[in-house]
């Protein structure tokens, strides 16, 4: 087979240090989705939704063949802070967490998730991000040490 193809799709999370809540702002959130979907985009990971609330991040993204899920979330972290820094001085202590949270998502369950990671406001006003968390690592049998999860 002289191509070399994939269909990886990739449910990412990932939250401010300490859960600050810095985007509680309708609109900048909005600008700060576009603008990590648009990272995926230039890295070749085209993004399917991107959602989230004031403290954390939804990211749905096919994986691009030459691109780990380790560097996705590394760029989308890095470029997204210098841009938010840079945008708005009020951004200057801002901080993502260090680790981060990454799924697979199976193409029958892609609508499913899509609509999961749309609908992240509403979902938030009966559940937080920390059970929220929790709730998606048991899901997906992922064990976990609470002691290393938050920072």
């Amino acid at each position: 087979m002289p191509q070399s193809l994939t269909a990886i799709y990739l449910h990412i999370v990932f939250s401010t240090k300490g859960r600050r809540r810095w985007f509680q702002n309708a609109e900048a959130r909005d600008q700060l989705h576009a603008y990590l979907g648009r990272i995926a985009k230039n890295l070749g990971c085209d993004p399917v939704r991107v959602g989230g609330v004031e403290d954390h991040i939804h990211v749905l993204a096919r994986l691009a063949r030459d691109q780990t899920a380790a560097n996705l979330v590394k760029e989308l972290k890095r470029v997204s802070s210098l841009w938010l820094k840079e945008t708005d001085p009020q951004f200057q202590a801002f901080a993502w967490q260090n680790g981060y949270a990454c799924f697979s998502v199976s193409q029958s369950n892609l609508t499913q998730v899509t609509e999961y990671v749309a609908r992240q406001e509403e979902h938030h006003h009966r559940l937080g991000f920390e059970d929220e968390l929790r709730a998606l690592l048991e899901k997906h049998n992922l064990e976990y040490d609470e002691r290393y999860l938050w920072d």
